[in-house]
């Protein structure tokens, strides 16, 4: 779903539009209520090794390594499907087939071309402010003031900030999933296409995700979806 499409009819799309007066109408739209007793997110169950708990709200994530694009997805899927709202900013991988595959919900997905560096911030910010989860691969190095912004807004809203790839980031996430090299099943004999690849995914974080674990997961799986290979 591109982000023209959460936006009013009557609102203009092009090269002038006002992106602050158009994320402001997105935010009065469909900004969600966070319950105290509501502070986390769910997770696909092929996740639950990594999140037993699900995706706390207010925290900033960090996925890289092979198939970190898949993996980030999967994060989505449950989500979306349970009514949450996702933004996906400035990937230009990103292709709607696969997150339609992996479990994620188009009609509860936003997808915003990469903003001008110069107003990147800004931009991300009021997704942020306005929906559940924000997904960003900006493809360059990010100021610590600006990161540092989005870390306090995240917490303020509830808002989970999700930064895809291996690009360098100015501050520790408050959770790190790292997909080791995995290994793709299919063709038989030389026909067919790739089916599945299983990976290992590392996940450590610091204050309330304080730890470590690791899990075998096929991502895609078969289907598509992110399954376990445990």
């Amino acid at each position: 779903m591109a982000f023209a499409s959460i936006l009013p009819a009557e609102t203009p799309v092009g090269p002038s539009t006002d992106r602050a007066t158009g994320l402001a109408e997105v935010a009065r739209r469909v900004s969600p209520t966070v319950l105290a007793v509501d502070r986390t997110l769910p997770v696909a169950p092929a996740l639950a090794g990594l999140l037993p708990g699900g995706l706390r709200r207010g925290t900033t994530v960090g996925v890289s390594g092979v198939g970190a694009r898949s993996l980030a997805l999967a994060l989505l899927s449950a989500a979306t499907v349970t009514g949450s709202w996702a933004a996906v900013v400035g990937d230009r991988d990103l292709g709607l087939a696969s997150a339609a595959e992996a479990g994620v919900d188009l009609q509860r997905l936003a997808v915003v071309d990469p903003p001008p560096p110069g107003v990147w911030g800004e931009v991300v910010a009021a997704l942020v402010a306005a929906l559940d989860l924000v997904l960003v691969a900006p493809g360059y190095r990010v100021s610590g003031i600006v990161v540092r912004r989005l870390t306090a807004r995240c917490r303020e809203r509830g808002s989970v900030l999700i930064r895809v790839g291996d690009d360098p980031w100015p501050d520790r996430c408050d959770l790190r999933l790292t997909v080791l090299t995995g290994i793709w099943s299919g063709p038989d004999d030389g026909h067919g296409r790739l089916r599945s690849r299983r990976v290992e995914v590392v996940a450590d974080g610091r204050g309330a995700a304080a730890g470590s674990s690791r899990s075998e997961l096929f991502l895609p799986g078969p289907n598509g979806a992110a399954s376990d290979a445990g």
